[in-house]
């Protein structure tokens, strides 16, 4: 898309209680997570320093807050669902009170299901599968200790688009990841992807990456949910979250299947951000990360890459 996306937001932490839980699967143990709504301010209860706490309009619908700081919004509301160990369930009610059944299908798919822990590491995108009961139902991406956002990226039919959120806490032993230093480069299972663009606040930013295998550009990426690319950015502090795709697509003569990926983005603030790559090369999807910091000009990004481990941390890549 050409219109950058905008988002601005404000420092989250747990809220009330649903009472409801999720199934995660073995690393869990016995019990089951815990999932929480999105409306305290901050981890005290208070904004963030230079942040808004938001508001709502007339309509009850969010004013100027960005989608999936919010469990509801616009009448919508994203609601837990008990599920069996090591799947992920939701459903999302309407306006009526009733749950939506029927979605949009937008950038391939009618619900992306994103998810990160509040480090900014553990990050997912997947696509549940919508049964007649307007369930939605995945593998558990929420996989480690830890207190997870997981954003629900839809639009319902006849209405506009939305991003909801929650938090979930998944207990255990919890072991935090510090945030890596700003990169130029990242390196995710032998392809070497370069960042380039300088970040301003509250302006428009050209970010480019450019996708190599092995030294050699590659020129036939494969299209990934109707694009060459997909890049999810998130907030460090409150994990604001903005969702952008590259200008142009598959099919529309305005652009190449590689080695550049371009996508136009506005930064409401500075401050540290994580950016996700997506994109798809011999039909393996696979995920680059970088750590940009916006409006600092003593943080310029180091030619060393970053490396995924033998578990795919921070790059990951899935079919």
């Amino acid at each position: 898309m050409n219109t950058a996306t905008k988002l601005t937001g404000f420092a989250l932490g747990l809220a009330a209680v649903f009472g409801a839980a999720y199934g995660v699967g073995q690393v869990t143990g016995p019990a089951a997570p815990v999932v929480a709504d999105g409306h305290d301010a901050g981890p005290h209860g208070t904004a963030a320093p230079g942040q808004e706490t938001g508001g709502h309009d007339a309509s009850g619908a969010a004013g100027h807050l960005p989608g999936g700081l919010l469990v509801s919004d616009r009448g919508y509301t994203l609601v837990p669902v008990a599920a069996p160990e090591g799947e992920f369930a939701f459903r999302v009610s309407g306006p009526d009170g009733k749950p939506v059944t029927r979605y949009e299908v937008t950038h391939d798919k009618p619900m992306h299901l994103i998810v990160a822990r509040r480090d900014l590491s553990g990050f997912q995108h997947v696509h549940p599968e919508l049964a007649a009961d307007g369930t939605w139902r995945v593998a558990s991406p929420v996989n480690s200790p830890g207190v997870w956002r997981a954003f629900a990226d839809f639009t319902p039919t006849g209405g506009e688009p939305l991003t909801l959120g929650v938090d979930v806490t998944v207990p255990g032993e919890l072991t935090e990841r510090p945030l890596s230093a700003p990169a130029s480069s990242s390196t995710v299972h032998g392809y070497t992807v370069d960042f380039h663009g300088t970040p301003q606040p509250g302006g428009n930013t050209t970010l480019t990456f450019t996708v190599s295998r092995d030294g050699v550009p590659v020129r036939d990426l494969e299209p990934y949910l109707g694009a060459y690319g997909h890049l999810v950015a998130l907030r460090q502090g409150d994990l604001a979250y903005l969702h952008v795709h590259p200008e142009g697509g598959p099919g529309d003569g305005s652009t190449a299947p590689g080695p550049q990926v371009r996508f136009a983005a506005e930064f409401p603030s500075a401050g540290a951000y994580r950016l996700y790559l997506d994109f798809r090369h011999d039909g393996v999807v696979r995920t680059a990360e970088f750590t940009v910091h916006v409006g600092d000009p003593g943080a310029i990004p180091s030619p060393e890459g970053v490396i995924a481990d033998e578990h795919g941390t921070p790059g990951h890549e899935h079919n």
